[in-house]
């Protein structure tokens, strides 16, 4: 009905521009009304024109709805407050969505309005150099839902994990391995400050090497340690230090049995980290290697692409890229002085490829901390003929655990969890998945444990699983008391549906296809929690201050059409979330 609104103020609007009252129409802005005595829809296109069009508000509105072509589905429109127009359907229209929701089922609100526009979604891809942590949890999360709910709305979406298999931390990765298995062989060899020194899992992968490999890959202290620059500890620095092993393991071992530590560290992270996401409800149409951009030479394209567009410098034998002709703070390196790419590099290759594999769209989706990489990504996208419009960055703020009403240190050391596998064994993954996306992407979030396990009203997932377990329960004792709901019966009374708690409830359902459109579109999953709650306040409300189970067959065979509805749509946008909707609590 909202487009059908928006048909007519657009024509009476033509109507304007063609009398010459006003020079260019708004976009209109259609929302439904928060008290039914306003109407069901409002807009406030008048309010926009007034200065346009010379005239008070409310004579702008007036004039309008003089434009405006009749429609059976309206029965009045009205001028409110300073120049509101608000929009009053008949009840057969109103009712008609328990209709559509219930013959639509479970795609009911999902729509076709993107096009199968082809969308890239990259998020998490945590350096697999260990487990998930919570705050990868919350990017876990929210990407996930975003790719749901940009599908319902007609997106062909591919989730990509960006794998960083190469560079500097996975090698201080595979000789921190490549050391505790040493140590598992008996080797008494100091382990380097700089590497991953306690972590439970560099131990678990040592272990299993020298299960596979017994002693193959063994050397003495002696020729590993020899002139090995100082460890910070030992007045030296840890970054040289840890560098120097790194170049140690290489020339000692080989580029093959090197190969196969480092696949043993990269491979067992990588499937832990599989595992967990999964087990999370976070799936991926693509696991992007980092190495393979070097694989394919990726990276050297990208940047003779940028010497040759003249956005390439050299300086003190490094290649630099004119980041700040774009926005940027200052220039960036792109291939260091000893010939090898940088970080930035590869980026710049990857982010090419995303657009030249056929994506119209691409998003990104970061840690907070990552924010002053955006201008310098897109600006090599700029220089290097793409729009960089296309590339969208939703930065993801931190969450914060708070138990007890105490903020919990993220460190291993205070014996606090800090993984995403913990927090889903503590509070489930439902509870999980729904905190993570209750606020905005960008702002700071707090993670009350205590509340996210209580089964209490508090709780905002378990009010809404409550709604539809409670839903499911009176229909179990429909069925206790040899009764049928004929559903067919419901919709020719559905006009008995007059009290104030079912008219509040079925403005709230034909709301959700429009909240859902709305989510998708701005990328504010949030939106579809908040809109969740209200609904089942709504039920809540209505089940408590009304009887379903009632003699009347027509009045019993709509509420039960209409909690049946409920039902469906609490489902619906459950699901969109990756949370369960389960019929008993």
């Amino acid at each position: 009905m909202k487009k059908t609104i928006e048909s007519l103020l657009d024509q009476a609007l033509e109507k304007l521009v063609a009398d010459e009252l006003i020079e260019t129409k708004p976009e209109l802005q259609i929302s439904r009304t928060k008290d039914a005595a306003h109407g069901d829809f409002t807009c406030n296109v008048a309010m926009m024109l007034a200065k346009q069009a010379g005239k008070p508000p409310r004579d702008v509105a007036q004039i309008i709805i003089d434009a405006m072509s009749a429609d059976k589905s309206i029965v009045k429109i009205e001028i409110a407050g300073p120049g509101f127009i608000n929009f009053f359907l008949t009840q057969e229209n109103t009712l008609s969505i328990i209709k559509d929701i219930l013959s639509q089922g479970d795609d009911f609100g999902r729509s076709d309005a993107a096009e199968r526009e082809k969308v890239q979604i990259e998020f998490v891809s945590a350096n697999p150099t260990g487990p998930l942590h919570v705050g990868h949890g919350r990017g876990a999360a929210y990407g996930a839902t975003l790719a749901s709910l940009m599908r319902a709305v007609g997106y062909e979406v591919d989730c990509e994990y960006y794998v960083n298999d190469a560079g500097r931390q996975m090698n201080i990765l595979a000789t921190s391995i490549w050391l505790r298995y040493l140590q598992e062989n008996g080797i008494d060899i100091p382990f380097p400050s700089n590497g991953y020194k306690s972590e439970a899992y560099i131990f678990d992968i040592a272990r299993a090497l020298k299960e596979e490999h017994k002693d193959t890959f063994v050397q003495t202290a002696e020729s590993i340690m020899q002139d090995i620059p100082a460890d910070e500890p030992d007045g030296g620095d840890k970054e040289t230090h840890i560098d120097a092993l790194i170049d140690r393991a290489k020339s000692l071992l080989g580029n093959d049995a090197y190969r196969t530590i480092f696949d043993a560290a990269l491979n067992t992270i990588i499937a832990d980290i599989r595992q967990d996401l999964e087990e999370f409800g976070v799936h991926y149409e693509h696991w992007y290697s980092e190495q393979s951009l070097s694989d394919r030479d990726l990276i050297n394209a990208a940047v003779k692409q940028l010497q040759d567009a003249g956005h390439i410098y050299e300086e003190n034998g490094a290649l630099w890229f004119r980041s700040t002709d774009f926005g940027d703070e200052k220039d960036r390196v792109v291939i260091r002085d000893n010939g090898q790419g940088t970080y930035f590099a590869s980026d710049i290759a990857y982010h090419l490829d995303k657009f030249d594999r056929g994506y119209n769209r691409v998003i990104n989706i970061w840690g907070a901390d990552h924010h002053g990489y955006v201008p310098r990504v897109k600006g090599a996208l700029t220089a290097l003929g793409k729009d960089e419009r296309k590339l969208d960055v939703l930065l993801v703020q931190f969450a914060n655990l708070y138990r007890n009403g105490e903020r919990l240190q993220m460190s291993t050391r205070s014996g606090s969890f800090v993984t995403l596998r913990q927090l889903r064994k503590e509070v489930g993954n439902d509870a999980a998945r729904f905190f993570y996306v209750m606020r905005k992407c960008e702002q700071h979030m707090d993670f009350d444990l205590d509340l996210a396990k209580s089964q209490s009203n508090d709780n905002p997932v378990y009010y809404i699983q409550y709604a539809h377990a409670r839903i499911c329960s009176v229909l179990a004792q429909l069925a206790e008391k040899q009764l049928k709901h004929d559903s067919e019966n419901g919709f020719q009374h559905l006009s008995l549906l007059t009290e104030k708690h079912e008219t509040e409830l079925i403005s709230r359902l034909d709301a959700y296809a429009d909240l859902l459109h709305k989510a998708a579109f701005d990328a504010e999953p949030h939106l579809l929690v908040h809109y969740l709650r209200e609904l089942a306040n709504l039920l809540h409300s209505y089940y408590n201050a009304h009887q379903f189970i009632i003699e009347d067959n027509n009045l019993r065979d709509a509420r039960f059409n209409l909690i049946c509805a409920t039902k469906q749509i609490i489902n619906n946008g459950l699901t969109l979330l990756g949370v369960s909707a389960p019929i008993k609590m």
